[in-house]
């Protein structure tokens, strides 16, 4: 067993099927320090919690004393940074979370690959960073960074604080940019659990302004297996973009959920858009694809049809996130740091 890697953000929703997919099938140690923060859910991680080669503290990446010392207790060798306040809707009322977290504590966890000399730090960020496209082509690296929501200001501005830290002081660092994602465990703030949840209880489907909002969808393992791959066989201070290769409106999305649940489509309730809302996502993977060997697996009708059903199959879950409850009690077990 070679690498000790420390996971940030592990609770959360690709951070914890991350976790569980690479505990599953490598032979590594993870550390996964989580803040707890709403959308973060130890429950997603119960089938692997008492695994010898898996340990979680409670605690924040913006916390420097406690990120060093973890690292050094474990003999961690490398970083994957998962931890992010990721929620538009939520950055519109109140950015100063997302500062806090997406730029300052990544900024820690710069330093601390700098001064502990560690192998080298994985930064998961988002297509959201490169701002809105038109009706014609796609997200490439090198496309200029132009965030249109404080959380995508936020994730551009610890995308450059990398790439700074990578020119100034030569640190191992390599930033993955990836399409919207879904799957079972997401928290139900997000557009695809939302619309599942509500349909599943007969109450309305809120879709923003007319419902023609593009974005690329991948399914989360065949994220979590993109970053395995950047992990393993990428070039340091590179961008690799990731995506599924599966641009669909918004009210696509949610007609399919309906259809698939026998739901009418008189759920569906239009509201007003959010504002800045943009307009179109979509990514060129032909970097990640030809220099990687990496591309998604999953198809989005059957990813879709299996996500329902995990929603479907998982009642006590989705009650447990809603209420709190689960978070709360590992509050109290592991104590604030």
């Amino acid at each position: 067993m070679s690498d000790t890697i420390l996971v940030t953000g592990g609770a959360g929703f690709i951070g914890s099927c991350f976790i569980r997919h690479i505990l599953s099938t490598e032979d590594v140690r993870i550390v996964n320090l989580d803040a707890l923060t709403y959308a973060g859910n130890p429950e997603n991680l119960t089938q692997i919690e008492k695994k010898t080669n898996y340990t979680f503290v409670h605690g924040s990446i913006q916390n420097a004393e406690l990120v060093k010392s973890i690292c050094e207790k474990h003999n961690v060798t490398s970083i994957i940074n998962f931890a992010a306040e990721s929620h538009v809707d939520r950055s519109i009322i109140n950015a100063h979370p997302f500062i806090d977290t997406n730029v300052l504590g990544t900024l820690v966890l710069l330093e601390t690959l700098n001064e502990l000399k560690l192998t080298k730090l994985v930064h998961v960020s988002t297509d959201e960073v490169y701002g809105s496209l038109g009706k014609e082509g796609k997200f490439t690296e090198f496309t200029p960074l132009s965030p249109n929501s404080p959380y995508s200001a936020s994730k551009a501005s610890s995308d450059l604080l990398v790439n700074a830290f990578v020119s100034t002081f030569n640190s191992p660092a390599i930033i993955t940019r990836c399409s919207n994602n879904y799957g079972p465990f997401q928290f139900p703030e997000k557009l695809i659990p939302l619309m599942i949840l509500n349909a599943i209880e007969d109450k309305p489907l809120p879709v923003y302004g007319d419902g023609l909002n593009v974005r690329d969808w991948i399914h989360v393992q065949d994220h979590c297996e993109a970053i395995w791959t950047v992990y393993n066989n990428g070039e340091l201070g590179q961008v690799y973009n990731i995506g599924g290769n599966c641009e669909l409106t918004n009210i696509e999305v949610v007609k399919t959920i309906l259809k698939q649940l026998n739901k009418p489509e008189t759920l569906i309730k239009f509201i007003n858009d959010r504002p800045g809302h943009d307009r179109r996502y979509a990514m060129d993977i032909e970097k990640i694809s030809y220099e990687l060997g990496w591309k998604p697996r999953l198809n989005f009708e059957q990813g879709i049809r299996e996500t329902i059903q995990w929603y479907i199959d998982n009642p006590q879950w989705c009650n447990n996130v809603r209420t709190g409850a689960y978070r709360e009690y590992y509050k109290m077990q592991y104590g604030d740091n």
